[in-house]
């Protein structure tokens, strides 16, 4: 096992336990993006806009999997939702997570 395999390895286990904890996928990226294509029943709530609706995140009562298009704004996503007291991992971009589920 490389050390990608390994890393990779490693995030692809989270999402699983994530997932077979109940999680809810959150998408975090802009309405335009999301019209594009998104994950079947996920929430989406635009990362700008996740500051005044962290209560509607907290309200679901499950831990979430951010994704986005890349990784990078559901990493501040994920970032910010455990500051808050919410159980949450950094999904990466949303193609990527689809293909895991």
């Amino acid at each position: 096992m490389g050390f990608l395999d390994f890393i990779f390895g490693a995030k692809k286990r989270q999402v699983e336990t994530y997932l077979n904890n109940g999680a809810v996928i959150l998408d975090v990226r802009t309405q335009r993006e999301w019209n594009k294509g998104h994950i079947e029943n996920a929430v989406h709530i635009p990362i700008d806009e996740l500051n005044n609706r962290v209560d509607e995140v907290k309200a679901l009562n499950k831990p979430v999997i951010a994704c986005c298009e890349s990784g990078v704004r559901s990493a501040k996503a994920a970032k910010f939702l455990n500051l808050n007291n919410i159980s949450a991992i950094n999904g990466g971009g949303w193609i990527g997570l689809k293909k895991k589920l």
